[in-house]
This record gives structure tokens, C-alpha cells and sequence, in this order.
């Protein structure tokens, strides 16, 4: 299956996403390691079962 081309915005979001988390791990606290590990569980969990599919309906 051929992977889709992602806009630039997205690109830009999934950049930006990706430079938090290793920022959150660059500061060695592990509070703030925590959160941003339980915010990222809790935001696939909620993708996955299409929450946000039907929020932005």
C-alpha cells in the first residue's frame, strides 16, 4: 500500500509534537515526563476509539 503524502501543516503539527516530547524528556523531571507520557496514552486512546472524529463531525 503506498503511504499517503502529508500536508504541510501536518507535518508541521506532527514536528511540533515530536519536538515536545523530547523537550519533556530533555528536562529530566519525571513529573513532567509522566504527564506528557499519560497525555500522549490518554490522546491515542481517545483517536482510536474516534472521539475526535466525532467532536470535529
Amino acid at each position: 500500500m503506498a503511504r499517503q503524502r502529508r500536508s504541510l501543516s501536518s507535518a508541521l503539527y506532527q514536528a511540533a509534537r515530536l519536538s515536545s516530547d523530547l523537550d519533556s524528556l530533555a528536562s529530566g523531571n519525571p513529573r513532567r515526563i509522566a504527564k506528557r507520557a499519560k497525555n500522549v496514552a490518554l490522546g491515542r486512546t481517545l483517536a482510536r476509539a474516534g472521539v475526535w472524529r466525532m467532536i470535529w463531525k
